[in-house]
Protein backbone atom coordinates (compact mmCIF):
# COMPACT_ATOMS: atom_id res chain seq x y z
CA UNK A 1 0.00 0.00 0.00
CA UNK A 2 2.90 2.26 0.99
CA UNK A 3 4.32 1.40 -2.77
CA UNK A 4 1.01 2.54 -4.49
CA UNK A 5 0.86 5.33 -1.88
CA UNK A 6 4.66 6.79 -3.47
CA UNK A 7 4.27 6.25 -6.63
CA UNK A 8 0.81 8.41 -6.93
CA UNK A 9 2.63 10.70 -4.89
CA UNK A 10 5.82 10.73 -6.97
CA UNK A 11 2.96 11.14 -10.50
CA UNK A 12 1.53 13.89 -8.79
CA UNK A 13 4.62 15.75 -8.39
CA UNK A 14 5.78 15.21 -11.60
CA UNK A 15 2.44 15.96 -13.04
CA UNK A 16 2.61 19.75 -10.96
CA UNK A 17 5.96 20.32 -12.06
CA UNK A 18 5.50 20.03 -15.35
CA UNK A 19 2.18 22.47 -15.20
CA UNK A 20 4.43 25.15 -13.09
CA UNK A 21 6.69 24.46 -16.05
CA UNK A 22 4.38 25.26 -18.98
CA UNK A 23 2.98 28.19 -16.84
CA UNK A 24 5.85 29.70 -16.62
CA UNK A 25 6.66 28.72 -20.48
CA UNK A 26 3.15 30.69 -21.05
CA UNK A 27 3.69 33.75 -18.69
CA UNK A 28 7.17 33.99 -20.29
CA UNK A 29 5.39 33.85 -23.79
CA UNK A 30 2.65 36.59 -22.83
CA UNK A 31 5.81 38.69 -21.56
CA UNK A 32 7.04 38.39 -24.98
CA UNK A 33 3.93 39.13 -26.89
CA UNK A 34 2.81 42.43 -24.50
CA UNK A 35 6.67 44.04 -24.90
CA UNK A 36 6.41 42.80 -28.63
CA UNK A 37 3.43 44.90 -28.77
CA UNK A 38 4.23 47.90 -26.86
CA UNK A 39 7.65 47.66 -29.27
CA UNK A 40 5.51 47.11 -32.77
CA UNK A 41 8.48 44.51 -33.14
CA UNK A 42 7.32 43.16 -36.39
CA UNK A 43 9.44 40.30 -36.05
CA UNK A 44 8.56 38.73 -32.54
CA UNK A 45 5.27 39.35 -33.26
CA UNK A 46 5.03 37.30 -36.30
CA UNK A 47 6.71 34.62 -34.50
CA UNK A 48 4.81 34.49 -31.35
CA UNK A 49 1.28 34.90 -33.52
CA UNK A 50 -0.43 31.78 -35.08
CA UNK A 51 -1.11 32.16 -39.10
CA UNK A 52 -5.18 31.26 -38.32
CA UNK A 53 -5.03 34.26 -35.42
CA UNK A 54 -8.79 35.50 -34.31
CA UNK A 55 -8.38 39.09 -32.59
CA UNK A 56 -11.18 40.15 -31.02
CA UNK A 57 -11.19 43.96 -30.00
CA UNK A 58 -14.28 44.63 -27.53
CA UNK A 59 -15.64 47.00 -29.66
CA UNK A 60 -16.08 43.70 -31.96
CA UNK A 61 -14.08 44.69 -34.52
CA UNK A 62 -12.00 40.93 -35.47
CA UNK A 63 -8.67 40.92 -37.06
CA UNK A 64 -6.28 38.73 -38.74
CA UNK A 65 -2.59 38.09 -38.00
CA UNK A 66 -1.91 40.55 -40.85
CA UNK A 67 -4.19 42.81 -39.43
CA UNK A 68 -3.06 42.85 -36.45
CA UNK A 69 0.36 43.65 -37.19
CA UNK A 70 -0.36 46.31 -39.60
CA UNK A 71 -2.38 47.89 -37.02
CA UNK A 72 0.47 48.42 -34.63
CA UNK A 73 3.42 48.56 -37.52
CA UNK A 74 1.16 51.58 -38.53
CA UNK A 75 0.18 53.37 -34.88
CA UNK A 76 -3.26 52.61 -35.89
CA UNK A 77 -3.42 50.70 -32.62
CA UNK A 78 0.00 52.17 -30.07
CA UNK A 79 0.63 50.82 -26.96
CA UNK A 80 2.35 52.95 -24.83
CA UNK A 81 2.16 50.85 -21.93
CA UNK A 82 0.65 47.10 -21.10
CA UNK A 83 -0.04 45.84 -17.54
CA UNK A 84 -2.00 42.66 -16.97
CA UNK A 85 -4.11 41.67 -13.24
CA UNK A 86 -6.12 39.09 -12.25
CA UNK A 87 -4.69 36.44 -14.45
CA UNK A 88 -5.40 32.75 -14.92
CA UNK A 89 -3.71 30.29 -16.51
CA UNK A 90 -5.60 26.80 -17.42
CA UNK A 91 -3.58 24.48 -19.62
CA UNK A 92 -4.76 21.36 -21.31
CA UNK A 93 -2.32 19.38 -23.31
CA UNK A 94 -1.17 21.96 -26.07
CA UNK A 95 -3.78 24.86 -25.05
CA UNK A 96 -3.69 27.31 -22.90
CA UNK A 97 -6.54 29.33 -21.72
CA UNK A 98 -5.58 32.85 -20.09
CA UNK A 99 -8.01 35.47 -18.65
CA UNK A 100 -6.83 38.82 -17.22
CA UNK A 101 -7.33 42.54 -17.34
CA UNK A 102 -5.50 44.67 -19.37
CA UNK A 103 -4.84 48.86 -18.26
CA UNK A 104 -3.05 50.33 -21.22
CA UNK A 105 -2.17 53.47 -22.15
CA UNK A 106 -2.39 53.76 -25.74
CA UNK A 107 -1.61 56.38 -28.37
CA UNK A 108 -3.95 55.40 -31.15
CA UNK A 109 -3.26 57.81 -34.20
CA UNK A 110 -1.12 59.96 -31.91
CA UNK A 111 -4.60 60.51 -30.02
CA UNK A 112 -3.53 59.71 -26.22
CA UNK A 113 -6.27 57.50 -24.12
CA UNK A 114 -6.47 54.45 -21.61
CA UNK A 115 -8.10 51.13 -21.88
CA UNK A 116 -9.33 48.85 -19.21
CA UNK A 117 -10.31 45.40 -20.87
CA UNK A 118 -11.00 41.62 -19.27
CA UNK A 119 -9.26 39.58 -22.04
CA UNK A 120 -9.64 35.70 -23.03
CA UNK A 121 -6.69 34.68 -24.91
CA UNK A 122 -5.91 31.14 -26.48
CA UNK A 123 -2.54 29.92 -26.81
CA UNK A 124 -1.68 27.23 -28.53
CA UNK A 125 1.65 25.03 -28.51
CA UNK A 126 2.84 24.45 -32.01
CA UNK A 127 6.95 23.32 -32.35
CA UNK A 128 7.45 23.36 -28.85
CA UNK A 129 6.70 26.65 -28.67
CA UNK A 130 3.22 28.99 -27.76
CA UNK A 131 1.88 30.99 -29.79
CA UNK A 132 -1.24 33.01 -29.95
CA UNK A 133 -4.36 31.88 -31.77
CA UNK A 134 -7.17 33.95 -30.29
CA UNK A 135 -8.15 37.21 -28.02
CA UNK A 136 -11.29 38.20 -27.09
CA UNK A 137 -11.59 41.22 -24.91
CA UNK A 138 -15.01 43.33 -23.14
CA UNK A 139 -15.09 46.51 -21.97
CA UNK A 140 -15.10 46.48 -18.02
CA UNK A 141 -18.46 46.75 -16.70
Amino acid sequence: MKNYIFIISLFGCQLLFAQNKEEKSVLNTLEILKNAMIDADESTLNQIIAENLSYGHSSGKIETKKELISSLLSGDSDFVSIDFSKQSINISKNLAIVRHRLDAVTNNKNVKGTVKLDVLLVLQKQKNRWVLVARQAVKVA
